[in-house]
């Protein structure tokens, strides 16, 4: 139950990881909300605290929600892929547990936007453009793009995402490079790429290469483009990670972003970043899995009801934590999880000044054969700080946000879901510790009776960019329990 702050209304929720039924106590009783009612709650709560009124958010919010439906429905008679990898990508249905509007798609038909989407087990050919050479703009290696198709002499191919060139191609300086010839049509590729979780970036399986692309669509925070000033950034921050995990002492991968290729005339509007594929990562014998596909939940168990929702899978077949071996020692597993994920990101910050953004999107775990963790690989160079670009203590911040609040409590408490009597906190707690030494600010963290919880909410509500995060405090499940005192007799 929880006292509203800025009505002082009483809200009630079913208690769990993913709460719901929510109830508020009006005319002396409990008063189911539906989710209309509980959007309208949200905005009076936010522009009384606030003080600023904000007409896009709760249109996000039905959006997002229509959104979940019309995937659902897209999956009742869809076949998964055959490759776990790409459904552990492409299972992210509910997404963002901490996000007014995870699923939101711009507002636009969901004919525009669902055969794009990852939820829905998209694939679809790219449109293959010819950039005039004089109008190429590029750095870093981009080399792999040119083996995708054919240009014309004097021409630069350039691949493009099919919903971006729709919402983007009637600009009037990309109709005027088309006509001027700048800019030339070479049809479709003959080969098919598909979606990640995060629905920009494609993985072209032929060519093993991840293509990461600009969409102006607000997801999540933030109009997805290849920004200019992250494009010019790319390569230092890229070198810099890259020459970080070379050094480091376990076999934790990144997935680096070798460069990018545009136009001069539509910079980020036609950018496509060229990100490593899985070749040489990913052990022999190993699967890789998305790890924010963990706490989507399990295969086959019933996702959102109701209008919202309609029922459906919500998960993925071949779910490590639904594995027998993570079922009969969940111990093993999460140890095995951790010792996979959190050295790398600890030593980079310690010994290189980098603070990877590891959160459940940005890392991919492959397991063995009985789904234990092996390796960890991590990637997207756009949103790594470096020192002292940034402050420390505003890297570290960041740094804890997105491994243990993001990352390694959903995945315990999605493993605490199936196993009730498990206790992730004492392994979590000796993984962190073991770097103390090295890194001082361990120890606070283990002291600390809170942790930054990132306030997704308000950034929203206040039009805030995304990288402007502010946190709050919540709970810190990895301090120890106090001792309990002894008795007086």
């Amino acid at each position: 139950m929880y006292r509203l702050p800025a009505g002082g209304r009483l809200l009630r929720v079913r208690e769990g990881r993913r709460p719901g039924d929510p109830e508020l106590f009006a005319d002396g009783a409990w008063q189911p909300l539906g989710h209309a009612e509980l959007v309208k709650l949200t905005a009076e709560e936010l522009r009384l605290h606030t003080g600023l009124p904000n007409s896009e958010l709760p249109a996000e919010m039905t959006d997002s929600r229509d959104a979940v439906a019309a995937v659902l429905a897209a999956r009742e008679g869809a076949v998964p892929p055959a490759d776990p990898y790409r459904r552990s990508e492409q299972s992210l249905v509910t997404g963002h547990p901490y996000h007014p509007a995870p699923k939101a798609r711009g507002g636009g038909p969901v004919a525009g936007w669902l055969p794009y989407a990852p939820e829905a087990y998209a694939e679809f050919p790219l449109v293959l453009l010819g950039v005039r050479e004089d109008a190429c703009v590029q750095d870093g290696d981009t080399g792999a793009l040119d083996a995708l198709g054919r240009a014309p002499e004097g021409y630069r191919l350039l691949p493009a995402h099919p919903w971006q060139l729709d919402l983007v191609g009637g600009a009037p300086r990309i109709r005027e490079a088309f006509a001027d010839g700048r800019l030339v049509r070479l049809g479709s590729s003959p080969w098919s790429a598909w979606p990640t979780a995060a629905i920009r970036t494609l993985y072209a399986p032929g060519a093993d290469l991840f293509l990461k692309f600009s969409l102006d669509v607000r997801i999540t925070n933030d109009i997805r483009r290849l920004w200019r000033h992250d494009l010019l950034a790319l390569r230092r921050t890229d070198d810099a990670v890259a020459t970080a995990f070379r050094a480091l002492d376990g076999g934790a991968a990144w997935l680096g972003d070798r460069g990018y290729r545009t136009a001069d005339f539509a910079f980020e509007e036609l950018a496509v970043l060229v990100r490593d594929g899985l070749g040489g990562h990913v052990t022999p014998g190993s699967t890789p899995l998305l790890a924010a596909a963990l706490t989507e939940g399990a295969a086959g168990a019933p996702g959102p009801t109701g209008p919202a929702g309609r029922g459906g899978a919500v998960g993925f077949d071949g779910n490590p934590l639904d594995a027998p071996a993570t079922l009969a020692d969940p111990a093993a597993w999460w140890t095995a999880y951790l010792r996979q994920v959190v050295p790398p990101v600890l030593e980079l910050f310690a010994r290189h000044g980098v603070v990877l953004e590891a959160h459940l999107q940005n890392t991919v775990v492959a397991v063995d054969g009985a789904g234990t963790p092996v390796r960890a690989l991590f990637r997207d160079a756009e949103g790594v700080k470096l020192l002292p670009d940034v402050t420390r203590a505003a890297g570290w911040e960041r740094l804890v946000y997105c491994l243990v609040v993001n990352n390694l409590l959903e995945i315990a408490e999605a493993l605490r879901e199936r196993c009730p009597e498990f206790d992730p906190w004492e392994p979590a707690r000796r993984e962190l510790g073991r770097h103390a030494p090295e890194l001082p600010e361990v120890t606070d963290l283990l002291r600390s009776p809170v942790l930054p919880g990132k306030t997704n909410l308000l950034l929203r509500w206040t039009g805030a960019d995304g990288a402007a995060a502010r946190y709050r405090p919540v709970p810190n499940p990895l301090r120890p329990p106090d001792p309990v005192p002894d008795t007086v007799p």
